[in-house]
């Protein structure tokens, strides 16, 4: 399916970063303009960093939603600041059962991403200490090479083919993509229920997950990133959510071994006093 999902649902929220922290999150004071787009010779974006200074992407503030006005209080409209357009908890369409299961995660999270299980979507581009972005096009490959968690990566193809007719349900999903001028529109099916696809509020989902990612590289420093979530199994309809990432200039990826010395206890009991062990255990 490569027609974008976005204009299916208009949700109304805001995503906003102070002028102080924007000038710290993209690694220049608020009186500096970020440099271009870094080109190929052939007028291509380069998603890479073998022509720039060494770096990593990162999300800033990136939730799958804002948190709903208080009482008597107007939402925030969007300004020609933001980015992208968010929606605030109430707005996003949960079936019954996954608004349950959405508010049991907010008191122990219990994520599979702290058990070095690794997560596709949203999650990966969101995980700790980065993500690397690299395009290969003799090879008609997009990989998103991630540093914390598992240390793995997603191959997106991006030589025309389809989604296999029974696709074998993975972390990453099936990964088509395409370019749309400057923006790489990335379709993916196939998820497993193994992980999350959102990090610490835990949106969930079903194996029926398609999702539609857009990333647009407005400048040297800014991606616009933008997903639609199409799970007929969890929502009542499709909804779309997005956030700015950050170059995180002179950062580099590093070897990060997952199962050695994790201090995520938290995250891996959430707030409960004590774990039996003896019993199953389902994320």
């Amino acid at each position: 399916m490569r027609s974008s999902l976005f204009s299916t649902v208009t949700l109304t929220g805001v995503f906003m970063l102070s002028p102080l922290a924007a000038g710290s999150v993209f690694g220049q004071s608020q009186q500096q303009e970020a440099a271009p787009t870094p080109r190929n010779p052939d007028g291509w974006v380069n998603w890479g960093i073998s022509d720039s200074p060494k770096g990593v992407w990162s999300v800033r503030q990136g939730t799958f939603a804002a948190p709903d006005p208080e009482p008597g209080q107007p939402q925030a409209d969007p300004d020609d600041d933001v980015l992208v357009v968010k929606p605030t908890l109430s707005q996003v369409p949960f079936q019954p059962w996954a608004r349950a299961i959405y508010d049991l995660r907010q008191e122990n999270q219990l994520e599979p991403y702290t058990r070095c299980k690794p997560s596709g979507a949203f999650r990966q581009v969101a995980t700790a200490y980065g993500t690397v972005m690299v395009h290969f096009p003799e090879l008609q490959q997009f990989v998103i090479f991630q540093t914390g968690g598992p240390h793995t990566y997603r191959v997106i193809y991006l030589d025309g083919r389809d989604h296999p007719e029974n696709v074998t349900p993975s972390y990453y999903g099936h990964n088509i993509g395409w370019f749309e001028g400057d923006t790489l529109v990335v379709d993916t099916v196939g998820y497993n229920e193994r992980m999350w696809i959102s990090n610490l509020e835990g949106m969930p989902h079903s194996d029926q997950l398609h999702t539609t990612e857009r990333f647009t590289r407005l400048d040297f420093d800014t991606i616009k990133y933008e997903i639609t979530i199409d799970d007929p199994g969890t929502y009542t309809e499709p909804w779309s959510t997005g956030w700015r990432m950050a170059f995180n200039p002179d950062n580099e990826s590093f070897e990060f071994s997952c199962q050695e010395g994790n201090q995520a206890f938290d995250l891996m009991v959430g707030s409960m006093e004590e774990i039996d062990r003896s019993s199953p255990f389902v994320p």
